[in-house]
């Protein structure tokens, strides 16, 4: 089967620049996909993250260029490993084309179109044969049995920010360390577990940014908010504490404390994900959809091996976002929240945002 390819890189800004222990980050770049046949139309997504291990933008769009206007599922599935993100983008426009089931993927051609130029911008002529996904993806619901968890801003922004998401029916929220010194971040740990409900959910994640004392101090700190039932709040676990090439340490900081530990950046692609398994990692995995690569290799080891995993976003648009929570629905054996609560991070994109990207 033959498929013409077209493809748009966008930009979208943060409302506010996210700060990690990597940096800050002002602007999301990325690359919307386009596969369509006489009938059938399926679209997806690349949004690398280069920090975390996947492609640079500029290795995606110079992949992208120097594919033809026609591409076949045999190029889909030889993209190298070296570039994930572009794996789980066409991937994902290959299977959602036609069979509605990744919520983005479907559409119908209105006309055949022309066949354009080199792969490029996808071929220009063929912007009078395609049908986009109208009303808005958004509208493609979310599969029900998840639930979600809200990212928080770094510092003490998060203990204003935690209450709108609470009323937006967030009850789980993961807030970032590792950003500031630990004296302060600890001062505004206790008062944000004080603030927040019984009921919620708090996970801190570090991306990586602890020092090995820093990373102790934080787990004991955890141990005892639980041993001496001060506050009433769950620590779910402390992602990423150490950086990449530092996991087995991680794995003796496991054993030592009860506050759960989940890899992040040290699983982000799934070449790491098998290696961080073999090695002996039992917690908690976070999976990155859009840029761990295959998503039929990831659906093969997570049904293998039913490991404790968590999926998170990328900062994706909703056609990433779709295609990954279809696999965190069908992947997630242990019914934790999926970390994609962070649309408070943009500005809300217009319904035609789609077929505006596609008129350049």
């Amino acid at each position: 089967m033959r498929y013409r390819f077209e493809f748009r890189p966008y930009r979208r800004r943060f409302v506010r620049p996210l700060a990690t222990s990597h940096g800050t980050w002002d602007i999301r770049d990325g690359i919307i996909l386009c596969l369509s046949d006489e009938t059938n139309i399926g679209w997806g997504e690349i949004a690398p993250i280069s920090w975390f291990g996947s492609e640079t933008i500029e290795q995606a769009l110079s992949f992208c260029r120097q594919l033809p206007t026609e591409i076949t599922e045999e190029t889909i599935f030889s993209i190298p490993d070296e570039l994930p993100a572009c794996q789980f983008g066409f991937e994902s426009a290959l299977w959602g084309g036609g069979n509605g089931e990744w919520g983005v993927g479907s559409g119908r051609q209105g006309g055949q179109g022309g066949q354009g130029g080199q792969g490029g911008q996808g071929g220009q002529g063929g912007q009078g044969g395609i049908s986009y996904p109208s009303p808005p993806l958004s509208l493609s619901p979310p599969p029900h049995s998840l639930t979600y968890s809200a990212l928080l801003p770094a510092g003490e922004a998060a203990l204003e920010q935690w209450q709108k998401l609470w009323e937006q029916g967030y009850r789980t929220f993961k807030w970032k360390i590792g950003v500031y010194a630990i004296a302060y971040e600890l001062k505004i740990f206790e008062l944000l577990t004080q603030a927040l409900p019984p009921s919620a959910k708090l996970r801190l994640d570090a991306n990586g940014g602890l020092s090995y004392e820093d990373a102790n101090l934080w787990l004991w700190t955890c141990d005892n908010i639980h041993i001496n039932n001060r506050i009433r709040v769950e620590i779910e676990f402390i992602e990423q504490p150490l950086r990449v090439d530092q996991l087995q340490r991680m794995l003796e900081l496991s054993y030592c404390y009860e506050t759960k530990i989940a890899l992040d950046e040290s699983v982000a692609t799934l070449k790491q994900l098998e290696c961080s398994f073999q090695q002996g990692w039992r917690d908690i995995f976070v999976i990155k959809p859009g840029i761990v690569g295959s998503p039929s290799r990831l659906r093969q080891f997570c049904q293998k091996h039913k490991i404790d995993a968590v999926f998170s976003s990328v900062f994706e648009t909703e056609i990433g976002r779709q295609a990954a929570l279809k696999l965190a629905a069908e992947l997630s054996q242990y019914n934790r929240a999926v970390g994609f609560g962070v649309n408070h991070f943009f500005e809300q994109e217009k319904d035609n945002w789609l077929e505006n990207l596609w008129k350049f």
